[in-house]
């Protein structure tokens, strides 16, 4: 198997990646993975032991991405490709089709496909794995038939969470008896940052302990900070950053919150749920597949910040509904969206394939 993967930076996506061709060489399948030269990607999985080979990549039909691919089958001669982003698809489209190789593509986002050319690139493939439902119809609407589109959620490892997690707010300022408002995201306009920032002082008004923690890094970065400051949040709003130890401190958030206005799925909502943390999320894309309105967390339409603040409030001043909702989050987590669950049904639509 070869996984091939263009991203530059480390994102959810990334993590995806890395856990389907992990752990499917750990059920001894032979792989390797494609992935840009010099990327975190690269890195981290050459430190988990998989066979890794840097490629080029440049954007869509790069023509020393796909000659560096060209390679890479050469040697690696995988009975499936697996191709994890749209530019991975784009470059991989010479190599597949001149090589006859079997490939199945995934798509994350729930973006559409835009133009003749988008669609073409996933031509190649014999079957589209889709993260969610949601995708799953964007891809219909683009005229892929159901008969080369699988659902295979998206899922993260289940572990214990690690310990000192409030130690590290404190480090950020966070008062030991704050109400804590966590969200991992890259702070991108589809992500949907400013919404909850409009949120914030309504939630304020009835929690006035509360703060609102923000991890990841992104181009709105000091546009988002200028309105925190207009809004006259102070230490009450914190941007923490990119972080790697997110196992520590997502465990320590009173209420996991994703504001996004367009969402394949989202794998930082998936590991609050594994981690038992209470979820108030938007109803945007894949979003109402994880979250049980009323059940694992609450759902407010996107872009709405008096709804996003009405949800917060209630679940933040309830310490038993956070109880509830973080437990039914749990159990729907080992239901339905586990890291090993993901990799038997990516197989099980590799076989399809083969």
């Amino acid at each position: 198997m070869l996984h091939v993967d263009s991203a530059r930076g480390w994102r959810g996506g990334q993590s995806q990646v890395l856990l389907s061709a992990a752990g499917m060489a750990a059920r001894g399948h032979d792989v390797a993975l494609a992935c840009r030269a010099g990327g975190v990607l690269e890195q981290r999985a050459r430190a988990a032991g998989l066979d890794v080979h840097p490629v080029p990549f440049g954007g869509d039909l790069s023509p020393w991405a796909a000659l560096a691919l060209r390679r890479v089958v050469a040697r690696a001669r995988p009975e499936v490709v697996q191709l994890h982003d749209p530019h991975a698809v784009g470059a991989a489209f010479l190599p597949v089709r001149l090589g006859r190789l079997r490939a199945v593509a995934t798509r994350r986002v729930d973006f559409p496909l835009r133009g003749a050319l988008s669609r073409l690139k996933y031509a190649g493939c014999g079957r589209v794995i889709a993260v969610s439902r949601a995708i799953a119809s964007v891809l219909a609407g683009a005229g892929l038939g159901p008969e080369r589109v699988r659902v295979v959620y998206e899922g993260v490892p289940d572990r214990a969470p690690q310990p000192g997690g409030r130690d590290v707010l404190a480090g950020l300022g966070v008062p030991d008896d704050a109400l804590v408002v966590g969200n991992v995201a890259a702070l991108t306009d589809h992500k949907d940052h400013a919404t909850l920032l409009e949120a914030a002082p309504r939630v304020l008004a009835r929690a006035p302990s509360a703060r609102f923690v923000v991890f990841g890094e992104g181009e709105l970065r000091a546009s988002l900070e200028a309105r925190a400051r207009t809004l006259g949040l102070g230490e009450r709003w914190i941007f923490g950053g990119f972080r790697a130890d997110l196992d520590r401190i997502l465990p320590a958030f009173d209420v996991f919150c994703l504001s996004s206005k367009t969402e394949g799925l989202g794998t930082s909502l998936l590991d609050a749920m594994a981690f038992s943390r209470p979820v108030v999320a938007t109803a945007a894309g894949g979003i109402p597949e994880a979250v049980e309105d009323g059940v694992t967390g609450r759902m407010v339409p996107p872009r709405d910040p008096a709804a996003l603040a009405e949800a917060l409030a209630a679940v933040l001043l309830d310490p038993a509904l956070r109880e509830r909702y973080g437990a039914a989050g749990r159990r729907r987590f080992l239901d339905r969206f586990t890291a090993d669950r993901m990799v038997e049904e990516t197989v099980h639509v590799y076989e399809e394939v083969l």
